[in-house]
């Protein structure tokens, strides 16, 4: 396989978690009976260009479907951290009824309901039809497409150029990431504004983040590798955000090159906390599957002394991370009774792979258990605050970096 990006032989390996399927393919009942596509799932990294990155196997047509069962506003910190944003941001840009706002990846509309509520011209751009289609029922428009310059292209052609651009988490999920920056570029306005989210590679490094590794994730984002690909398609960034979402995630400022506009000294600053950080630097990637295998083995070591101890021990949180983890560490229903979670979309399905059945929350109360699981680790304060009144009893875990209560 060559580089996504710089298209370097990728000789490197960074991580292993062996055959999977996509991490948000839930299964009904009928599904059971049905062969389940595995996929392989590593993860190289090019020495050229830095960029860590899934091996080629799936396209995002097969993981990105219109029963897609991830909806943003689930998560009540999630929505507060995007109304913010669209708040502050509207003030910082000075933005009104004059202007556009396109986001890509709009999921259900959990961020642009903000600006339909400010009355400033907005538009999604989403792929996945249960997504869209709510975000539609809150009077956000939509396109149900993927992005890339040939849409961009169509938009320009339309008159419909952007003055701000958002994507969050959506930079790592795109298999082609130059024909996605050239689409930001032809799409901005001369003097518009770039907001991207993402996770921030050196966290997962620092943490351990393996279970962040699915193949809706092409790739893995450091701030040296996301300046180096805006620059060859002639964007800059000029300012960064250190964000505590989804275990420490970036959020970077781009702008054309020729914008008037002043690089920030927190953009050098990061790049030399990186390069201290070592992710230009083989030897740093080479010790990470030990410890992605250190914490698959404490969780199985556990879930087994409690099954023969009698203890009862459920999950909370049908996230993808927590499929990547069960499943690298081959956890069953045995193991695992059941998962419960919040989104109406997941409660009655199975879990990929494993096939642990999801629940809603009220038959966690009714189990009364004695540990809970929480699988989606970056929430856990927050879930933990929401279940423990409910269950006095329950000790609250994660197992990512290590294993230990919460």
């Amino acid at each position: 396989m060559k580089c996504r990006f710089c298209r370097e032989d990728l000789q490197y390996s960074f991580l292993d978690l062996g055959f999977a399927p996509p991490s948000n393919a839930y299964r009904s009942v009928k599904d059971l009976a049905k062969v389940e596509s595995y996929f392989p799932l590593r993860v190289k990294v090019c020495d050229r260009c830095w960029l860590v990155q899934t091996e080629d196997y799936i396209g995002a047509s097969e993981l990105f479907k219109s029963d897609y069962a991830y909806f943003s506003s689930t998560s009540k910190s999630w929505s507060l951290h995007v109304e913010q944003f669209v708040e502050t941001v509207s003030v910082d840009l000075g933005l009104t009824s004059e202007n556009f706002v396109v986001e890509i990846a709009s999921n259900d509309g959990c961020l642009l309901k903000h600006f339909v509520k400010r009355q400033i011209p907005c538009l999604g751009i989403e792929p996945t039809t249960d997504t869209a289609g709510f975000a539609e029922s809150l009077g956000v428009p939509v396109l149900q497409e993927f992005f890339g310059k040939a849409l961009a292209d169509r938009l320009v052609l339309e008159g419909r150029k952007a003055d701000l651009i958002i994507g969050n988490n959506v930079l790592a999920h795109v298999p082609d990431i130059n024909d996605f920056s050239a689409g930001l570029k032809k799409l901005l306005n001369a003097e518009g504004t770039i907001s991207l989210e993402f996770p921030h590679l050196m966290r997962m490094v620092e943490g351990c983040q393996f279970d962040t590794v699915y193949h809706e994730h092409f790739s893995y984002l450091s701030l040296t590798f996301v300046k180096t690909l805006f620059n060859k398609f002639g964007l800059r960034i000029f300012d960064v955000e250190e964000l505590a979402t989804h275990g420490g995630s970036l959020r970077v400022f781009v702008c054309h090159c020729d914008d008037l506009r002043e690089t920030k000294e927190v953009v050098g600053a990061i790049l030399i906390e990186e390069t201290r950080a070592g992710l230009c630097n083989l030897e740093t990637y080479s010790g990470f599957q030990a410890s992605a295998n250190a914490i698959k083995n404490n969780l199985l070591k556990f879930l087994i002394e409690k099954k023969i101890q009698g203890r009862k021990v459920v999950a909370y949180g049908a996230a993808a991370k927590g499929n990547t983890l069960l499943n690298y560490a081959g956890v069953k229903v045995d193991l695992l009774p059941a998962v419960f979670d919040a989104a109406d979309a997941k409660q009655g399905k199975f879990l990929p792979g494993s096939h642990i059945p999801i629940f809603a929350p009220s038959g966690l109360y009714e189990m009364d258990p004695d540990y809970v699981l929480l699988l989606p680790w970056n929430l856990g304060c927050e879930i933990k605050e929401q279940l423990s009144k409910h269950l006095p009893n329950a000790q609250f875990l994660v197992a990512v970096p290590e294993l230990q209560k919460i």
